[in-house]
């Protein structure tokens, strides 16, 4: 061998060990649970309490559509900690009227609170823990993905980043009370976002949620469409977002039990 093959090789070793070194330093760098501390904010803590209008299309495995509409307020107790939000539901017939309502509790030792109003039997009906991964209204959302999973259910760690994103594997700190084996998330850099999500049960991705279009309002990236699809079987909800306003100055009684039955008009409207 010659030298001047023997020093290229060398100086080749050297290039990829320290590429490797830096890559190496550059993810332990990296606080996997700041990321998604800010993903969480960003997702469901933007300003102190917010309002939308929601439109929700349901596509089953055929082809057949449902609609439903809605609206949704959310006040913050405290920024990824406890929080409160209302969805009262306006069309179609079958659903008018109908009221979600939740409590929403940032420790891993305290359920979220839930409840579902049903007018046409007058009947508040709670949803219990072992319920919030089932179907929301029909739809292919889970009534934790409207309420948010709280980031302490499960234990997170870098799978990979890009230049534009942070992709992280989350397992269940309680695998017996969810249906999947883990998820994989992938997270905006810019807006901190939560822009695709997909859940496997062993090597079967099995279900996905992805943030299809984003905006910015009163200076929140904002997600304005989500869809929710079962890989299995082609079905999917879209759900779009309008009129979207941020610190309105909600208070105590829009999310108390009265407003089930007497909902709030002037927010509603």
């Amino acid at each position: 061998m010659s030298t001047r093959t023997f020093t290229a090789m060398v100086t080749s070793i050297l290039s990829m060990a320290t590429l490797s070194f830096s890559a190496q330093v550059m993810a332990d760098d990296i606080d996997v649970n700041e990321i998604i501390q800010q993903a969480e904010r960003a997702a469901y803590y933007s300003g102190d309490d917010g309002r939308s209008d929601a439109r929700m299309m349901i596509v089953d495995a055929q082809g057949r559509k449902q609609m439903r509409q809605f609206t949704i307020l959310r006040r913050d107790i405290a920024d990824n900690g406890d929080q409160q939000m209302m969805v009262f539901f306006s069309r179609p017939s079958d659903v008018k009227d109908t009221v979600f309502r939740v409590e929403k509790r940032a420790r891993l030792d305290t359920e979220d609170d839930r409840w579902l109003y049903l007018p046409a039997l007058d009947l508040v009906k709670r949803i219990s823990s072992g319920d919030k991964r089932t179907s929301f209204v029909g739809s292919h959302f889970f009534y934790e993905d409207v309420s948010g999973r709280a980031v302490l259910e499960d234990d997170f760690s870098l799978q990979e980043q890009t230049d534009s994103a942070y992709i992280l594997r989350a397992v269940p700190k309680r695998p017996d009370s969810v249906e999947f084996d883990h998820y994989v998330v992938t997270i905006d850099k810019q807006s901190m976002l939560p822009m695709l999500i997909d859940f496997y049960k062993g090597d079967n991705n099995y279900r996905r949620v992805e943030a299809v279009l984003v905006e910015e309002i009163q200076g929140y990236p904002t997600v304005v469409r989500s869809k929710v699809s079962d890989l299995e079987s082609g079905a999917y909800t879209l759900m779009e977002f309008r009129n979207i306003t941020y610190n309105i100055g909600l208070d105590d009684d829009v999310f108390s039990e009265r407003s089930l039955r007497n909902p709030p008009r002037q927010w509603l409207n």
